[in-house]
């Protein structure tokens, strides 16, 4: 696949084989799976730090390694962002969660070398309809930037897809979202954080070429209010700088020849 006649002398983000593409799906599923079962543990009551082991026992159950741990020094399997916490919250004894508490949980995990990437919104019970809108907002952007990627594409063609997405949620539930300035999604493969950087708004047609197994991880981060962020003195949390809400939607996508293939599933 590499080296299509179309693609000679441009520059294309990482291409993985059928069985590279398989691979790595394995991987997402086994975040999926973690995912699926915080979510579920997610009551009021309990601590982050449970979540976390949680996590850790289903990637490491099913044959893999938790790609947070130890990462740049991060001490948890899972990111659990808690309300104005956009990205990067550190599980905590202490952090316990109450109803109505709007969570965000990103997980990683690694399977025979190769990684997957995730990450979910959701409310513990019941939430308020302007949390829920920021949530399904999010996702929906997410949903937009992967129809984005397909072969022909271009990197800024997904974050223009995103921005859209989240312009058209907007209308949809007649409110102002912020999209966070200065994160975004990336490329992965063996290692987690890999080239390209993906920003979620801008122009299109821009950036290196997506091409049939090429791979990023889709992550729009959306606020009730600012774009603009502040990093905790634990150098890892990531709040939002007004103290509004936010929310954070993520999966490992795949272009291909029939479409996009979310391999976090």
């Amino acid at each position: 696949m590499i080296g299509l006649p179309g693609l000679r002398g441009r520059k294309v983000v990482p291409q993985r084989s059928a069985d590279e593409l398989d691979a790595m799906a394995a991987a997402g599923g086994l975040v999926a799976k973690a995912l699926r079962t915080v979510a579920q543990a997610a009551v009021p009551g309990v601590a982050t730090l449970e979540l976390d082991t949680i996590a850790e026992s289903v990637i490491r159950d099913g044959g893999g390694i938790p790609s947070f741990l130890g990462y740049h020094g991060f001490p948890g399997s899972i990111c659990s962002s808690v309300n104005d916490r956009v990205v990067h919250g550190i599980p905590s004894a202490t952090e316990v969660l109450a109803a109505g508490d709007l969570v965000s949980i990103d997980c990683g995990a690694i399977l025979d070398g190769w990684h997957g990437d995730s990450a979910v919104t959701f409310g513990v019970g019941a939430l308020i309809p302007v949390d829920e809108a920021l949530s399904a907002a999010t996702r929906e952007s997410m949903e937009a930037g992967i129809a984005a990627m397909v072969p022909g594409n271009r990197l800024t063609d997904v974050s223009h897809a995103i921005e859209l997405g989240t312009r058209a949620a907007e209308k949809r539930y007649d409110r102002a979202f912020g999209i966070v300035a200065g994160y975004g999604g990336h490329g992965i493969g063996r290692h987690m954080h890999m080239d390209p950087f993906l920003p979620n708004e801008g122009a299109p047609g821009r950036g290196p070429h997506l091409a049939a197994g090429s791979v990023l991880a889709i992550e729009p981060m959306l606020t009730l209010g600012t774009t603009k962020t502040n990093v905790l003195d634990d150098e890892w949390t990531v709040v939002t700088t007004d103290g509004s809400r936010a929310a954070h939607w993520e999966h490992t996508v795949a272009a291909t020849d029939d479409g996009p293939r979310i391999l976090t599933l």
